[in-house]
């Protein structure tokens, strides 16, 4: 609890600072508030329970479509995702003749939407959030006629219960258990999962129903197929068995570097925005140094927050398809019976790898947006004590995360490898998103 209110304190500073350098005549615009939204939510992800990767995916799909649908409202230059993706219907419409404010509908509809989707967020949370929206309110709306700062509220807070009231009909609005099913039958044979920790909770895989959500960006939850992966075996001469033997010799032989690259992209859950908020916090980097526009800002929230959910959506669907053994069960078994990997291995079937799935989305959707080859640094864990870490490309990062994988000891090569190419065929659903007029 020390940990929590330590980080959530310190992150309330830093949005208020960040709010809080306009002056009266020169309130804090959209821009500035999007961004501070999403900082609170990166550290809101890190703190509320049922906020696995998954879950998060999910969250950050919905408050981007909120932000781009607010803006495009009453944008000429960009175009509504109703009709694009998968069940969103048409916004509230704008009163004719009606003055509004876009930073004020924007700041009060990403307030409903974060209130909202972490409604269940600890009371230090809550206090959070309600020190954030009172100052961003009153730093918005500074200098503006009572009336339009009424009518933007309204407005803003209409278009985000309008997604909020889509967002109850995919089938992951209610986790229950952390996830954790109460009752699941484990697949008979020692190909399947098994459970590999002995957290009572997790003697069951998490959300083994996710599969089935509705898609955002993608047709349905059945597009991007995987193939099945290598035949289970106990034979040494088997590609099943060498893939096993290649994860236990990589993680006896650890470099410093590959050990570093193992931790860097970790990102357990509790302890971090997760894989997919680390791929939003790239994000943010990337547009804070282009010093981008709103338009920009939005754009790339909603497609990168619906390639992501889609991501957990599609590579949740094959691992259950799958059932695969996790390397950790099947080493201890034929090879090793003291073996430890370097990362705690997560609670649900292998194949394909999830980082791998939604590194590739997230990739595609990034390369798309600001081009081949463009370098970054990611500072994502500095405030964790993790130096920041240079790419010359998204390809190249979503590649490291991939096989940050096998350095942790959690996943074979086929799952990395075949979850990189589902995850960039999930990024051009997203890609392809008509988002401009």
């Amino acid at each position: 609890m020390v940990r929590i209110r330590h980080i959530l304190s310190a992150t309330i500073v830093v949005v208020l600072t960040l709010v809080g350098t306009a002056s009266a005549a020169e309130p804090a615009r959209g821009p500035d508030a999007l961004r501070a939204w999403y900082k609170m939510v990166l550290e809101l992800v890190r703190h509320t329970p049922t906020y696995s990767p998954p879950v998060a995916s999910r969250s950050f799909a919905y408050l981007g479509v909120t932000a781009f649908e607010a803006m495009a409202s009453g944008s000429s230059d960009l175009h509504s995702l109703a009709g694009q993706v998968n069940g969103l219907t048409a916004t509230p419409l704008r009163e004719p003749g009606a003055i509004y404010d876009e930073a004020v509908i924007l700041d009060a509809a990403m307030a409903s939407a974060v209130r909202s989707f972490f409604g269940n967020t600890g009371p230090t949370g809550q206090r959070a959030l309600e020190a954030i929206e009172t100052r961003l309110s009153e730093r918005v709306s500074a200098g503006l006629p009572a009336n339009v700062v009424k009518r933007s509220r309204t407005y803003g807070r209409s278009i985000a219960a309008h997604i909020f009231a889509w967002s109850e009909t995919d089938g992951g609005a209610t986790v229950e258990n952390m996830g954790f099913p109460l009752q699941y039958e484990l697949t008979n044979g020692p190909a399947h999962w098994v459970p590999t920790s002995t957290i009572g909770q997790q003697q069951t895989p998490l959300l083994p129903k996710w599969g089935e959500n509705r898609t955002f960006a993608m047709p349905d939850g059945m597009a991007c197929p995987l193939p099945a992966p290598p035949p289970y075996s106990e034979e040494e001469a088997s590609e099943f068995y060498r893939e096993a033997l290649e994860v236990y010799e990589t993680v006896a032989d650890l470099s410093e570097e590959q050990r570093t690259i193992a931790r860097f992209w970790s990102d357990d859950p509790m302890l971090s925005p997760t894989p997919p908020g680390h791929w939003i916090s790239i994000a943010w980097q990337v547009l804070d140094k282009q010093e981008a526009s709103l338009s920009d800002g939005v754009d790339l929230m909603a497609r990168l927050g619906v390639s992501l959910a889609d991501s957990f959506i599609r590579c949740w669907q094959s691992k259950y398809e799958f059932d695969l053994v996790r390397p950790v069960t099947y080493i201890r078994r034929l090879i090793d019976p003291d073996w430890e990997p370097v990362l705690i291995t997560p609670p649900f079937p292998e194949y394909p790898s999830g980082h791998s799935t939604q590194s590739g989305a997230a990739a595609a959707v990034l390369t798309a947006f600001f081009g081949d080859d463009f370098a970054f640094d990611d500072a994502t864990h500095e405030d964790d004590g993790l130096p920041a870490r240079t790419y010359r490309s998204f390809e190249a990062a979503a590649e490291e995360a991939a096989i940050s994988r096998l350095y942790g000891g959690i996943h074979f090569r086929a799952a990395i490898d075949r979850g990189l190419e589902q995850g960039r065929c999930i990024g051009a659903y997203a890609t392809a998103l008509r988002t401009r007029i």
